[in-house]
């Protein structure tokens, strides 16, 4: 069945056509257009890499179907459990500047993985970077939540960032997600894929 080929999370594998440079990184941060344009030129370049797809650096390839975008809009749940759905809602977020919170979603969901032993290194990576008052990617949670969740943080357990996650989680199902189903970016992906499928 027809569809897009996605990395993982390694868009540098692309051909070195001139329309596929910021997704290959090649130009400087400083001369990135704004983020429409950068996911515009991204899919374009998608295009040419239907039949052939797109091999990882382990040599996997990703195809995103018209009924996989489909079921993102099923639910926050199904888009986040895609690994092409978290790249592109990360993209969008990054549009709307809010993509600490997918960041300490994932982050979140990495921790429950963790071997007991590496708990309280990650919990403080964790925190550091996304729940304390000053944190460089602080996620959107009062003041008690992050209170409590810094305490949890010091004798961390598994469980120790599920309060806070959830209310990130809820935060984008109510907020960004609604939002993201509504984009250009999404509604020309899934229009991109149906035509594909179409032919």
């Amino acid at each position: 069945m027809p569809g897009f080929f996605f990395p993982h999370n390694n868009m540098a594998e692309l051909n070195g056509k001139e329309d596929c440079k910021l997704a290959e990184g090649k130009i400087p941060k400083k001369k990135q257009k704004a983020f429409g344009a950068d996911l515009k030129n991204y899919l374009k370049c998608m295009v040419p890499h239907i039949e052939s797809g797109i091999k990882t650096s382990n040599s996997r390839s990703v195809m995103l179907s018209a009924e996989e975008v489909i079921q993102w809009s099923q639910s926050l749940e199904k888009l986040l459990a895609s690994q092409s759905g978290q790249g592109v809602f990360r993209e969008f977020l990054k549009s709307e500047f809010s993509e600490e919170n997918i960041e300490f979603w994932l982050a979140c969901e990495d921790y429950k993985k963790t071997k007991s032993d590496h708990l309280h290194g990650k919990a403080e990576r964790i925190y550091e970077e996304f729940v304390q008052s000053d944190a460089i990617k602080q996620i959107n949670i009062d003041y008690q939540m992050r209170e409590a969740t810094a305490k949890k943080a010091q004798d961390p357990t598994h469980t120790s960032f599920d309060e806070a996650q959830r209310t990130v989680y809820v935060l984008m199902e109510r907020d960004s997600y609604p939002r993201f189903l509504k984009s250009k970016a999404y509604l020309n992906l899934l229009n991109q894929l149906q035509t594909n499928t179409s032919k």
